[in-house]
């Protein structure tokens, strides 16, 4: 990467990181008007960052909500993601003209490919559409979602441009030093999926004792530990009670010491899933 690189991809993930509210609302696995509901309640509650994706098979039930929220659409921050089987046909533009008109929008805020699929070796392609589509006016941001740390190094190297976000799977049993620690350096910023883990990270004695001390939930403790690492969690809950805790935990602040003592949980890259191996389409 050419200084002239390194400072154009280091501006770009600046730009997002000013743009993306602090937490996101998730909307996986809900579908119809379940999602509609629970994508009112969330922005009710005042979520402006709304994830989905093409394979969730929710984007017509997400878009409903937003176009009947009376939520001024510059306040909303909206992300989708690109399906395996459009990330294989190469047909970029048109996937994203369909999620455009299933969400009821003129633009994307972000625009992700879900799954690098490496075996395909269709990535670097596809985010050459996505950048095509950015430069179109379709797409505010280009990013992709559980790359690795050499899947985003060629991804530079091949099309002069870093990512804006990579969304990965993150939690403090799963804490992705490395893949962040890249994703620094290239100007990459970093979201979660899946930030709470399983049940039994939320049980952890060392969750628990901090939840108590500060008087919060165990939810809003770790919501809190990404935050502090400069992360942007995406938080799934149909619940608006559960919703609203969740979004409240920008007003949680973790001393050092509890921060890392959550560090200490990661249990190392391999508890995390196989992106070289998975494959959604």
């Amino acid at each position: 990467m050419t200084p002239e690189t390194d400072v154009a991809a280091k501006t770009h993930g600046n730009a997002v990181r000013d743009a993306l509210p602090p937490i996101g609302l998730g909307t996986w696995p809900l579908v119809g008007p379940d999602a509609t509901a629970a994508v009112l309640a969330g922005l009710e509650s005042g979520y402006r960052l709304i994830d989905t994706a093409t394979i969730y098979d929710n984007e017509d039930a997400v878009g409903a909500a937003l176009s009947t929220c009376g939520v001024d659409r510059a306040e909303l921050f909206v992300t989708t993601k690109l399906r395996g089987s459009d990330h294989v046909s190469g047909d970029i533009r048109g996937a994203v003209e369909r999620s455009l008109d299933r969400l009821g929008l003129d633009h994307l805020d972000l625009f992700l490919i879900h799954w690098p699929l490496p075996r395909l070796d269709r990535y670097v392609a596809a985010f050459e559409g996505i950048l095509e589509c950015r430069d179109a006016g379709l797409v505010r941001y280009a990013g992709v979602s559980n790359f690795l740390e050499h899947h985003l190094r060629r991804l530079v190297a091949e099309t002069g441009e870093a990512p804006a976000v990579n969304q990965i799977q993150m939690d403090p049993t799963i804490a992705r030093v490395s893949v962040r620690r890249a994703a620094d350096e290239l100007g990459v910023f970093t979201q979660s999926w899946s930030p709470l883990g399983r049940g039994e990270t939320l049980r952890s004695p060392v969750v628990t004792a901090i939840a108590e001390r500060l008087d919060v939930t165990p939810a809003q403790v770790i919501l809190a530990w990404h935050l502090a690492h400069g992360v942007v969690p995406i938080a799934r809950s149909a619940n608006p009670a559960r919703q609203a805790e969740n979004l409240a935990a920008v007003h949680v602040r973790l001393e050092p010491a509890d921060v890392a003592a959550l560090d200490a949980l990661d249990r190392g890259e391999s508890a995390a899933r196989d992106v070289e191996r998975e494959e959604h389409f």
